[in-house]
């Protein structure tokens, strides 16, 4: 399965120092040379300003291949997503106004192209228009990253 990672579940990876869990690391970089794990441009833009941890940093320069920029289809679902007026408020007005980067379209979109499953920390929130919401509406699975090491047997 290919798993299309959020800004918010790369942060919370980030608190797996490689030192303390190289199992997990070994694990997460074999995943993402099969091209399991992919994320969006955004996403990698998001990091790039609120990634404070070095190693995370590190780890998201030498995958930058990982992190892709939008097909065409992908752009035509995203335009999908706006199209639901409720869902136009996944871009809050702090990032409008300040034009600052927003993953979460461009997240479900990728996962909608590539029948993949989200992975972001984000919960469902009746009536929000967060991740979760939009994915329910569209019917893409989503987890967090326990959810995820879950899905892929992972026990350490």
């Amino acid at each position: 399965m290919v798993y299309v990672f959020d800004s918010s579940s790369f942060i919370v990876i980030g608190h797996y120092f490689p030192d303390n869990f190289p199992s997990f690391w070994q694990l997460f970089d074999y995943a993402t040379s099969e091209r399991q794990i992919v994320s969006v441009r955004e996403a990698y833009r998001e990091l790039d300003t609120n990634a404070t941890r070095q190693h995370l940093l590190d780890w998201v320069n030498r995958n930058k291949e990982i992190f892709l920029v939008p097909s065409p289809e992908e752009m035509q679902f995203v335009a999908e997503i706006f199209s639901v007026r409720h869902f136009q408020q996944i871009i809050d007005e702090k990032h409008r106004l300040t034009a600052s980067p927003v993953a979460d379209p461009f997240i479900v979109a990728s996962a909608k192209v590539r029948n993949a499953c989200v992975v972001t920390e984000e919960s469902f929130k009746k009536n929000s228009a967060r991740i979760p919401n939009v994915c329910d509406h569209y019917g893409i699975e989503w987890v967090t990253v326990q959810g995820f090491m879950d899905k892929e047997q992972w026990r350490f």
